[in-house]
């Protein structure tokens, strides 16, 4: 069900790969809520996705660069702006990706240019991403930026490895950020820390199926699918949360909160018992 939540609004989404994608799902719903819609990925996202498909869907302009490219994004932004005719509404920054995690490389053993690539690409893209956006005034008052994180960025789990740095350096930026763009434009800088989703880039992480279990065990609420997390965001991006900034913000079916649930207990009795 729509509730006309973006009618006149307009914005420009980061990383929608394929159907798994969390962008994706973002798009789609902010076209469903009434949202004029500018898609862009890396150009080899371009190549390997279907992000076509998503633009047709969403009757979206597609423009593909390089978010860790300063010249790619400052092109990136004047398109944008181009296609909708002046400033825009909301962004959403959907990019996290990390060799070391696709190389296997465990974190007391990185390989630090891959790190350092890590970095960029899920971090300090977002940084790149605020600062365009304010030189060239591209956002309206009261425009809305989310980024997606993840609870590894306050606590340690086995095999996210160099990402969890990243989470964290991403949510210190939106908080940095938030203040200057808050004081100056009203614009609202959050990031949700959403629950272990299988997308193309969750899927690289050791012990995938593993985490998906325990979390959604230990959660009342159970994990939270990509499309719920788009639903989620899409609050954000309306005017309902005009007043809410600077916040990492847990969509995770209450892990953030447990210690231990009864679910979980239980299948570690049972583990338990087996052993000799």
């Amino acid at each position: 069900m729509a509730y006309n939540l973006l009618k006149g609004k307009k914005g420009l989404i980061f990383g929608a790969l394929n159907e798994k994608s969390i962008a994706w799902k973002v798009a789609e719903k902010a076209h469903e809520e009434g949202a004029e819609l500018f898609l862009t990925n890396a150009p080899a996202a371009f190549r390997l996705g279907e992000v076509n498909v998503l633009a047709e869907k969403t009757k979206s302009d597609l423009y593909p660069a390089d978010a860790t490219n300063i010249k790619d994004l400052e092109s990136l932004f004047d398109a944008a702006m181009l296609k909708f005719g002046g400033k825009f509404d909301f962004i959403l920054h959907s990019i996290g990706m990390s060799p070391n995690v696709r190389k296997g490389l465990s974190y007391n053993d990185i390989n630090y240019e891959y790190y350092l690539k890590t970095l960029d690409v899920s971090a300090l893209s977002f940084h790149k991403v605020l600062q365009i956006a304010r030189k060239k005034d591209a956002l309206n008052d009261w425009a809305s930026v989310v980024a997606l994180s993840y609870v590894a960025a306050q606590r340690t789990l086995f095999g996210y490895n160099d990402m969890a740095d990243a989470k964290a350096a991403l949510e210190s930026i939106a908080r940095s950020f938030g203040y200057i763009y808050g004081i100056e434009k009203k614009v609202r800088i959050n990031t949700v820390s959403q629950s272990p989703t299988i997308t193309t880039a969750g899927s690289g992480v050791k012990g995938m199926e593993s985490l998906l279990d325990f979390s959604n065990r230990m959660s009342p609420l159970g994990n939270a699918d990509a499309e719920e997390c788009a639903n989620y965001v899409i609050t954000l991006f309306s005017d309902l949360t005009r007043k809410v900034t600077m916040q990492n913000l847990f969509h995770d079916g209450g892990f953030s909160s447990m210690g231990m649930s009864e679910a979980a207990l239980k299948q570690y009795d049972k583990s338990f018992k087996k052993c000799p």
